[in-house]
C-alpha cells in the first residue's frame, strides 16, 4: 500500500485507537488487564465527537486517505460510538460505500451492521455481537436465518461462526457453547 494521502489524520486515528484499546484493558506486548469502564465511556464520547468532525470534513476515512491500519481505527471508533446510534447509522452508510469502492473491509461493514441492528433491537445478520444475560449465560445475540449464517459470514471474509464463538468465549473466559 502506498502512503496515505493524509498522514496527520492517520496518525491521530492511530493515537486515538491506542487510547481506546488501553481503556478497554488491551495492552500491546503485555497481558490484558480489566477494562476501565469510566475511562471507556469518556474515550468513546471524545472519539465520537472527534470522528464526527472527520467524517463531516473528509467522508469515511478509507484506505487511500489514511491507510489500512488507520481506517481500522476509524471503524473501531464508530463501533464504540454506541451512545449515538444516529451517527453509527450514518457511518454505516458511508462505510458501505467505502467497501463498494474498495476503501474499507467488508468485515468492518459486517460488524457495524450487526452493531446497529442490535442497537435497534433487531436480529443481527453476521453473528458478531454477544451478550451476557442476567443469569450469567453468555452467547451471540439472535441472528436472522441462522442456517445461512456461515454463508453470509463467508461473503464478508469472516470465518465460520462456530470458530468465532469459540474464540469469543475463550477471550472473555466463558466455557464452550456446549458446556452447561
Amino acid at each position: 500500500m502506498t502512503n496515505p494521502l493524509n498522514p496527520e489524520l492517520a496518525a491521530e486515528l492511530l493515537r486515538r485507537m491506542a487510547i481506546d484499546q488501553h481503556a478497554r484493558g488491551v495492552r500491546e506486548g503485555e497481558d490484558d488487564v480489566e477494562a476501565d469502564w469510566e475511562a471507556m465511556r469518556a474515550v468513546d464520547a471524545d472519539n465520537t465527537t472527534w470522528l464526527k468532525t472527520v467524517v463531516a470534513e473528509h467522508g469515511w476515512p478509507g484506505h487511500t486517505l489514511v491507510g489500512e491500519e488507520a481506517a481500522h481505527a476509524a471503524w473501531l471508533m464508530i463501533q464504540h460510538a454506541d451512545r449515538d446510534l444516529e451517527f453509527q447509522l450514518h457511518g454505516l452508510q458511508l462505510l458501505t460505500a467505502a467497501v463498494e469502492a474498495g476503501e474499507a473491509l467488508p468485515r468492518h461493514f459486517a460488524y457495524l451492521t450487526d452493531r446497529c441492528q442490535v442497537a435497534q433491537q433487531r436480529q443481527q445478520t453476521y453473528g458478531t455481537q454477544y451478550f451476557e444475560d442476567n443469569k450469567g449465560h453468555f452467547g451471540p445475540r439472535p441472528a436472522v436465518d441462522p442456517d445461512r449464517l456461515d454463508e453470509r459470514r463467508a461473503v464478508v471474509g469472516l470465518g465460520p461462526h462456530a470458530q468465532y464463538d469459540a474464540e469469543i468465549r475463550a477471550r472473555y473466559g466463558y466455557p464452550p457453547a456446549d458446556t452447561p
